[in-house]
């Protein structure tokens, strides 16, 4: 693919496609009419417009305050479409691109919404595509073109100044958390497979991230334009080095910095988030909920990153996607709560619905295992068998086919990993929240990673990983037994009548960065599990 600034094409073919899709989804051609109040919005730089029945569409491009251009499309309601002020004023959605894509991205939402009474614009993130600027990654720049779009939006659409909203994917979900932290203008956001902790991401466990980098990493080359600073900051993490800058930079990022911003402006929170997303574990997103007091709301779903949303992006029925603009509803329209309790989490693999009012209902109590009852030494930096999987591959196959990553638990390499069983649970087990793991550690290298996986094993021996977690350690002397403690992912999995629990413990997963040195030696064990139930 060229990159973009070579080519002047994007925002044409943008214009075809987006008529495309229109009139793909039964929408009729009808000559374009001016908005509602129209005439209010001096300087309205003119575009194209395409008008249909699910409303009008044009391009634009928005200036931001340093001289950069974002690329934007702009949906508006059908004429007469109830919802407007007196003024003829409707609500507004803002929704920023997410990574390594562009405005287009949203066209079968953006005319969802305008169908449903909102104004809408999307834009291209800078940095991006052809959006003007380096790629800022949710930092200043990134979030004062939050404001600046919404700026733009008064002076230039029917937007109504009291009802703004935001809605984002990935890249985008991260900006509508920064954007309801550091615009009060925002009423209403749903952040869509966002992050709340961008160190965490990174870096949870102590243990860098490295695919999921290198996946972002491949998705931004031929879209975007990173930044000096932005570059610096991926050869760091990769090469294992100036990780306390790296964090520095991602603290930065991380709406979990600003929640007390967010709490005081009282911007209603709509999080949805998949239970194996590898960009941004579920522990952040549930961590980050708990602590917000503003009106809120968390949905869990099987899935991996933006993959349980993908189907709305092609403009069919998406529960996610239904559950933000219910959400906007409510808070920007005043419509009725149509959700029910605020927690609502799908169950793996049943696909079962829980309701919660909090997530500390979520499990009601703990079930305290203790695995092996002599220490386990195994062969450091070798591959066991166990593996959290391949970064959006093995959530996609989770949710699609309710095939998590599996292996053949007898198989498994017991010099690379400890393995242990539980006795089977004729009731089955109803798995809620955080497992929290305890053991000890002896090593014979001053530093390693440790990676838990717990699986759900039938009488056959196959393994269906239900959760797990990396953790690093530094700084130990060698051959002194230390304590760990490993807080896997969050999940929600009912395991079948019949079925036992194996915990293991490796050195390596290729998810990870681990620097467990080949060669040296470890020593687990015995483990301690503690297990939220239903």
């Amino acid at each position: 693919m060229a990159r973009p600034h070579r080519s002047g094409g994007h925002r044409a073919a943008s214009a075809v496609l987006a008529v495309a899709l229109a009139v793909g989804a039964g929408a009729v051609a009808q000559p374009a009419v001016a908005a509602p109040g129209a005439s209010a919005f001096a300087g309205a730089a003119p575009a194209p417009t395409v008008g249909s029945a699910l409303g009008s569409f044009r391009l634009a491009d928005i200036p931001a305050k340093d001289g950069v251009v974002l690329k934007a499309d702009v949906f508006t309601p059908p004429p007469g479409t109830p919802g407007a002020d007196p003024q003829g004023r409707y609500p507004v959605v803002v929704q920023p691109a997410s990574w390594g894509q562009n405005d287009l991205e949203y066209v079968a939402q953006g005319h969802r919404f305008a169908a449903a009474g909102y104004v809408v614009v999307t834009y291209t993130v800078r940095g991006f595509w052809r959006s003007g600027g380096e790629v800022d990654v949710a930092g200043p720049k990134d979030v004062a073109d939050i404001s600046t779009v919404i700026d733009w939006a008064l002076a230039h659409t029917p937007a109504d100044p009291q009802h703004i909203g935001m809605v984002g994917l990935s890249l985008g979900g991260g900006l509508t958390l920064l954007g309801a932290a550091f615009d009060p203008r925002i009423k209403a956001v749903a952040s869509l497979s966002g992050w709340a902790d961008l160190t965490d991401a990174l870096y949870s466990g102590q243990t860098r991230h490295t695919q999921a980098a290198a996946v972002l990493a491949g998705i931004q080359a031929p879209t975007g334009r990173k930044s000096p600073e932005f570059a610096k900051v991926l050869d760091d993490l990769f090469a294992d080095r100036d990780l306390p800058d790296v964090i520095r930079w991602a603290d930065t990022r991380s709406p979990s910095a600003y929640l007390d911003r967010i709490n005081a402006n009282g911007t209603a929170v709509l999080l949805a988030n998949g239970w194996g997303d590898s960009f941004f574990n579920p522990g952040q997103i549930t961590a980050f909920y708990q602590r917000l007091t503003v009106p809120k709301r968390l949905e869990l779903r099987p899935g991996d990153h933006a993959t349980q949303e993908l189907t709305g992006l092609l403009g069919l029925d998406n529960a996610t996607w239904n559950s933000a603009r219910t959400w906007l509803d409510r808070y920007l329209k005043g419509a009725p709560d149509g959700q029910g309790q605020p927690v609502d989490l799908e169950v793996r693999p049943t696909g079962a619905h829980e309701q919660r009012p909090d997530w500390q209902s979520v499990s009601s109590r703990t079930e305290h295992l203790t695995f092996g009852t002599e220490p386990a030494t195994v062969q450091g930096g070798r591959a066991s068998g166990a593996s959290g999987g391949i970064a959006v591959l093995s959530g996609m196959l989770d949710q699609a086919a309710h095939q998590p990553p599996t292996v053949l638990v007898p198989l498994l390499d017991r010099s690379a990993a400890a393995v242990w069983q539980s006795q089977p649970y004729p009731q089955g087990l109803p798995v809620r929240g955080a497992t929290q793991l305890h053991t000890t550690v002896t090593a014979s290298a001053p530093q390693g990673t440790a990676v838990a996986y717990l699986y759900d094993v039938n009488a056959l021996g196959v393994g269906r990983l239900i959760t797990h977690a990396p953790q690093s350690w530094s700084g130990r002397p060698p051959g002194q037994a230390f304590p760990l403690d490993v807080t896997l992912f969050p999940t929600a999995y009912d395991l079948p009548a019949g079925h036992r629990l194996a915990l293991v413990l490796g050195t390596r997963d290729n998810l990870y960065g681990g620097v467990t040195p080949a060669g040296s030696t470890v020593t687990f064990g015995p483990a301690e599990l503690s297990l939220p139930l239903r």
